[in-house]
């Protein structure tokens, strides 16, 4: 990998890091959702200032080239991503059926008092 391509990788995930951690700042999206992004541009930094890393695990796969190793990473990388969203969309829907669940009950309970009231 030459120099100049290495300085690109890096601007951009500088750039990339920037933007996470100001959306992160004015809280548009909140910290235990980024870990994930965070710890992947690490690693890509790591990988960049270190290329050699990459070929070094490829050969311990048994991986044939490294093009496909870095694909493979990418993959284990959207399947982390889509497995953390996952589990947060599920926490969301289980707080939105107990808050309905909250709020039928609190209905019926003025519908009652109401009709109690109406019939005094």
């Amino acid at each position: 990998m030459s120099l100049r391509l290495q300085i690109i990788l890096l601007v951009f995930l500088g750039i990339g890091l920037a933007v996470v951690v100001n959306m992160v700042r004015k809280r548009i999206l909140e910290l235990k959702y980024v870990l994930v992004w965070l710890f992947a541009d690490l690693v890509l930094v790591i990988l960049v200032l270190f290329p050699s890393l990459i070929k070094g695990i490829t050969r311990i796969l048994g991986i044939q080239s490294t093009m496909n190793m870095i694909f493979f990473l990418g993959f284990l990388l959207s399947l982390v991503i889509i497995f953390t969203l996952t589990v947060a969309i599920s926490k969301v829907t289980a707080e939105v059926r107990r808050m309905s669940q909250t709020i039928a009950m609190l209905d019926k309970k003025l519908l009652e008092a109401g009709s109690e009231n109406t019939d005094q």
